[in-house]
């Protein structure tokens, strides 16, 4: 199971609209860097992609799952 987010996990409702921030964050896992990244619920309930660091440009893997209830988590490792 991936591990929680932050305290502020935004939700989804049924419709898919975003109950609060459209937004999640997760720790860069090679600087440490806190990274806040949109959440597009249209991209489906559970999303895989590469984004690289702002911060020290190392790319991540980011993983997004939205829950039934609307909840998002947002978890990352690195990415080769």
């Amino acid at each position: 199971m991936p591990p929680d987010s932050s305290d502020r996990t935004p939700t989804v409702s049924d419709d898919h609209q975003i109950d609060s921030a459209p937004e999640a964050s997760y720790p860069c896992w090679a600087c440490g860097e806190e990274i806040v990244v949109p959440i597009d619920p249209t991209m489906g309930a559970r999303q895989d992609y590469v984004e690289d660091c702002p911060v020290c440009c190392r790319p991540n893997r980011i993983h997004v799952e939205i829950e039934l209830g609307g909840e998002v988590r947002c978890w990352n490792e690195e990415s080769e």
